[in-house]
């Protein structure tokens, strides 16, 4: 009597081809996603600052910036509030990498039959992604602060703001990719991330300040990615010339205004260069 063995199934191995290092990056930036579904209380958390720095912070300024040509205070601090929430978002979505080290997922992320380039894009979509989604969020409040919901400006925040989210969490990435506890990335990434923010211009005018303070602002790079916001606000909003230019004077470089093409330019660049050095120090964790 012959026993008929039972088929054997082929098997295909992962990995070497493109399509299963897209695959990677699907996966990954799905699993941002889910993580950011299932996290309510991150979502919401991370939307009060923002509301608290535009209602509260942007209304006690109010009372004492009385050179604004009749636009509200908070209206001029919106667009920077925006960058805010993009900013915050896409650096410490990039804080997954330091969990997944410390209990031990990203060991079977990195033995994956994928590039490891893979992992990183994947990472920065999805960092991208979430960061977009809080920042159109915050666009529903635009009404409350004098801003028109034209659909020409949201398009146009929407696709910069995906811009700089991307750029943010390559940053982030590139931090998260050498650092093994969550403490110690929080530290650094608030040594980066403040002054960042501050000097963007988010919270004042760049016109008038003093030299050294506006050197400041024009070596940093998220003043590049807070303009263009501004801007796609501010020619949406029916102000006077001088107002125009005091509030919305733009990043001059020896008395040349950058148009936003330029900016969105700088942006751009830098979002490539961050990407490309997260991949090389991924490419080395261990």
């Amino acid at each position: 009597m012959t026993m008929t063995l039972p088929a054997v199934p082929t098997v295909r191995e992962a990995g070497g081809s493109l399509a299963s290092d897209l695959r990677g990056v699907r996966v990954v930036w799905r699993r941002e996603l889910i993580r950011f579904s299932r996290d309510r209380t991150r979502m919401i958390t991370s939307l009060i600052q923002p509301v608290l720095f535009l209602f509260i912070l942007g209304t006690g300024l109010s009372s004492i910036a009385r050179s604004t040509a009749g636009i509200s205070f908070k209206t001029f601090m919106f667009p920077g509030i925006i960058g805010m929430t993009v900013l915050f978002t896409s650096v410490f979505s990039a804080m997954s990498i330091v969990w997944d080290r410390e209990f031990g997922f990203l060991r079977e992320m990195l033995v994956a039959p994928v590039k490891r380039w893979s992992i990183v894009l994947g990472k920065c979509f999805g960092g991208m992604t979430v960061a977009t989604i809080q920042g159109v969020i915050f666009l529903c409040l635009a009404g409350t602060v004098g801003v028109p919901y034209s659909p020409v400006m949201l398009i146009e925040l929407v696709g910069e703001m995906a811009l700089m989210a991307f750029a943010l969490t390559a940053f982030g990435v590139l931090i998260a990719s050498r650092i093994q506890q969550m403490q110690s990335f929080q530290v650094v990434t608030q040594f980066f991330v403040m002054p960042m923010f501050f000097l963007s211009g988010a919270m004042f005018p760049l016109s008038g300040l003093p030299e050294w303070l506006t050197a400041l602002t024009k070596i940093d790079p998220l003043t590049y990615a807070v303009d263009p916001l501004r801007e796609a606000v501010f020619s949406h909003l029916n102000v006077s010339p001088v107002a125009q230019h005091a509030l919305d004077p733009g990043v001059s470089w020896n008395g040349w205004r950058l148009p936003v093409p330029a900016e969105l330019g700088i942006v751009a660049v830098m979002a490539a260069l961050l990407l490309g050095a997260a991949m090389i120090a991924f490419s080395k964790t261990d």
